[in-house]
């Protein structure tokens, strides 16, 4: 059954902007002008094709339904479907998909957990725009939120189980436009936030296959990239409950790119990779206003009247390990005299984990105790 496109409202939310990229992307050329609003295309063994610029045609609908047709037919495709690709050619399309059961269905459970998922992988990837990290704290992070609010869910699609989501509108000047060989990397932050999608799925999936040949600290080299441990959880979420998942980025048809599509694939086999990776980041998140409780062991400085480098002999967790930070002048003339008299000190500031090591962030000593000390003002972690 043939299904024709013939509602005028409908039509017009096709753009020249689409029609022409379309035309380009499938082979046709511009020849030449036709008129003051339209061009010609050419291609080989294939109709030619007069595309208008402007929508302020008053038959622009009819061209656009003629054109849509010559278009289903050149690429064996039905009409709706390739109007739908149309209407939104102008914003970068993601797609995730499950594999679906063995009789076709999901749990309604589950088809709410693959949009949540969708979300939170599209939130972790905007998280790391701006600044890599181990962990985001995704609901105080406003500019990536601004931009999911801008984030739409498409329609459902055949085959399997797929959330489309699509960006809004990347721009593109009007006077490229004209050119029929026009590519440009937009910077705009539709386009940022999709292309550094596809970069911190890379990494994932590099840091998966890492560990799995052997390598400990694939994930923690693949934080620099955009890779955190929402991320690792968003993926566990989306790949659990299913054998595979697929997710492709497609490009604007307006706004291409040299590749029209990019897919990264995951098999339920690296949930407990993924897993295993979120907790690890997430041991390592920095803690805030940690205090601890210990001896200086060490200290280091390049110059005298500056501050200096100590680490701590503390316990944290129960274990006891060493953990360096840089202190102010005063603050390290203390710990100075402290060493001396080998008298337990207090240190409070941000608690982080680097690799297997311990620092403190903007550290700030609370005070030098005596050997004396009642067991109440002992703070570990």
């Amino acid at each position: 059954m043939r299904a024709e496109i013939r509602d005028r409202d409908a039509l017009l939310a096709v753009s020249p902007a689409a029609l022409s990229a379309w035309a380009r992307a499938a082979g046709w050329t511009k020849t030449e002008s036709y008129g003051e609003h339209s061009d010609v295309y050419a291609a080989q063994e294939r109709p030619e094709v007069i595309l208008p610029r402007t929508q302020r045609l008053g038959d622009y609908a009819n061209v656009v339904a003629r054109l849509i047709e010559i278009f289903a037919a050149d690429a064996e495709r039905d009409e709706l479907s390739l109007y739908r690709d149309l209407v939104i050619a102008d914003r970068d399309t993601i797609r995730v998909k499950v594999a679906e059961s063995n009789d076709g269905s999901m749990s309604l459970n589950d088809r709410v957990q693959i949009v949540q998922g969708s979300r939170d992988l599209l939130l972790a990837a905007a998280c790391s725009l701006r600044e890599p990290q181990m962990v985001y704290r995704a609901g105080a992070n406003k500019e990536a939120n601004e931009l999911l609010s801008r984030v739409r869910l498409g329609q459902t699609e055949q085959g399997s189980f797929v959330v489309t989501l699509l960006t809004a509108p990347i721009s593109v000047p009007m006077q490229l436009r004209l050119f029929s060989d026009y590519e440009i990397d937009d910077e705009s932050d539709e386009r940022r936030m999709t292309r550094h999608l596809v970069e911190v799925l890379d990494a994932a999936r590099s840091a998966t296959e890492g560990t799995v040949a052997g390598n400990g600290s694939a994930f923690s080299d693949a934080i620099e990239k955009g890779v955190s441990a929402n991320l690792c959880e968003a993926l566990v979420n989306l790949i659990e409950p299913f054998p595979k998942l697929d997710v492709t980025v497609s490009w604007a048809w307006t706004h291409p790119r040299n590749v029209p599509q990019h897919m990264v694939c995951f098999a339920n086999s690296d949930v407990a990779i993924l897993r295993n990776a979120a907790q690890t980041l997430r041991s390592r998140e920095p803690q805030p206003d940690a205090k601890l409780f210990g001896f200086v062991h060490q200290l280091k400085r390049e110059d005298v009247g500056i501050g200096g480098l100590i680490h701590l002999k503390t316990q944290i967790d129960g274990k006891n390990c060493s953990v360096a930070t840089v202190l102010k002048q005063t603050d390290y003339l203390a710990a100075i005299d402290a060493h001396k008299k080998q008298m337990p000190i207090i240190l409070q500031g941000d608690l982080e984990r680097t690799s297997r090591r311990w620092r403190l962030l903007n550290p700030r000593l609370v005070g030098v105790i005596d050997q004396n000390v009642d067991e109440s003002e002992k703070t570990s972690l």
